[in-house]
């Protein structure tokens, strides 16, 4: 079963990869064989998300689901860059930063929602990477997550 077909049969579907939002490439491929991701947001069309921070206007589980957008949007820009998701040998590490409230320590569970979905995508082989969830002030548009990944690419 291809990625694309394990995606649909999860009830996602792969979204138009999302416009650029200013002076940057969204996956950039080097050495041959990686792709590196800008940071991707949740917004898509006909996906509801809130904004705001985690801890306050958000809670863990909209956070999570957040997260999960944040992937697909990834996704659908890394296929459109190197035409195919069976390409991906491996995501090596994966970067969460989640805008939270001083007081919210629950940025990895946040997190948690992107590497949950990339494992069930990719199993966990390919899926699971290193990864850092920072919490932040503010991001863009007052979203509440944005994840961005070096992955690997088969030859």
């Amino acid at each position: 079963m291809t990625v694309e077909q394990k995606l649909n049969k999860m009830g996602f579907t792969l979204p138009e990869p999302p416009q650029r939002g200013g002076v940057y490439i969204p996956i950039k491929k080097f050495g041959g064989k990686f792709a590196y991701a800008s940071g991707f947001g949740p917004a898509m069309e006909n996906a509801s998300f809130p904004l705001g921070k985690l801890g306050k206007e958000v809670s863990l589980e909209e956070g999570r689901k957040a997260a999960q957008l944040c992937v697909l949007n990834l996704l659908a820009a890394l296929k459109s860059t190197v035409g195919d998701l069976d390409r991906v040998k491996s995501f090596v590490k994966i970067l969460a930063f989640v805008s939270s409230e001083s007081d919210f320590y629950q940025q990895p569970q946040v997190a948690n929602g992107a590497s949950q979905l990339l494992c069930d995508l990719f199993g966990e082989d390919a899926g699971l990477a290193a990864r850092s969830a920072i919490g932040v002030n503010v991001l863009p548009g007052n979203i509440p997550v944005e994840v961005e990944a070096l992955i690997e690419l088969k030859d």
